[in-house]
């Protein structure tokens, strides 16, 4: 019975140490990797911390990229629409003189023309329509007109220097215009004897750092031209003698 118990007790004893020595080792084995866990914890928020870092520095990166090519697509585009401006304004400038030197080629044996009349009319600022005055100035110049021969008028347009040039140029042409509109409609004055230009801001009457000059530049200038004198003029618009059957 004595022995019996002995083992009993021997048994339960070297459970007991098996136990322990068990639960040792666990706590031995969880001590020494626990380090190890939170070290791989750490990498991996290390790691997901530079992958976003990453992908935000890309993020912008691409959106610093996009802003410099729309910046470069616009800077590009500017110039281009310079460019075609510039082209225009002179292509336009071109027109203008080549208009001007024209006029010989118009009008056969221009140097034989010699300036019988003339008058300017003036326009508020970027306007292009007639005035009361300039209709009185314009009917007491066309008042020359009915005894005229073989004439021509020359209508130029001009502006002050405010503004593009090749808005000067359309703005100078329609004050032409609607000097020609209103003799031609009022005087039955015949298309062929008008030769209009618009120069624009190219050829100014007087400076346009002043208010008056500026006023003087918005103009249109009308010349009458013929190549006949005053006296083959008289003659020929004199009553026909008896008998000469004319």
């Amino acid at each position: 019975m004595v022995n019996y118990r002995f083992g009993m007790w021997m048994a339960v004893t070297a459970m007991t140490v098996a136990g322990v020595t068990g639960c040792a080792s666990k706590n031995w084995v969880k001590t020494q990797t626990a380090p190890i866990v939170d070290h791989t914890d750490q990498l991996e928020a290390k790691t997901s911390a530079n992958s976003q870092a990453i992908r935000d520095t890309d993020d912008r990166a691409q959106s610093g990229i996009k802003q410099a090519q729309t910046s470069a697509d616009a800077a590009t585009q500017n110039a281009q629409n310079a460019s075609t401006a510039a082209g225009t304004a002179e292509t336009a400038a071109n027109d203008a003189v080549h208009r001007a030197d024209s006029l010989d080629s118009v009008v056969k044996g221009l140097d034989n023309y010699k300036s019988l009349a003339n008058v300017t009319v003036n326009f508020g600022f970027d306007k292009a329509v007639l005035t009361k005055d300039d209709k009185d100035q314009l009917d007491q110049f066309a008042s020359q007109l009915t005894t005229a021969k073989s004439f021509i008028l020359e209508v130029t347009g001009g502006t002050d220097s405010i503004g593009s040039a090749q808005y000067n140029y359309d703005l100078s042409q329609r004050r032409a215009d609607a000097v020609v509109q209103y003799l031609a409609a009022k005087y039955n004055v015949p298309a062929h004897r008008f030769y209009l230009i618009g120069i624009g801001k190219d050829q100014e009457v007087a400076p346009n750092n002043t208010a008056d000059g500026r006023k003087q530049n918005r103009r249109v200038q009308i010349q009458l031209l013929s190549n006949m004198s005053n006296g083959d003029q008289q003659q020929a618009t004199a009553p026909a003698a008896p008998g000469t059957g004319r």
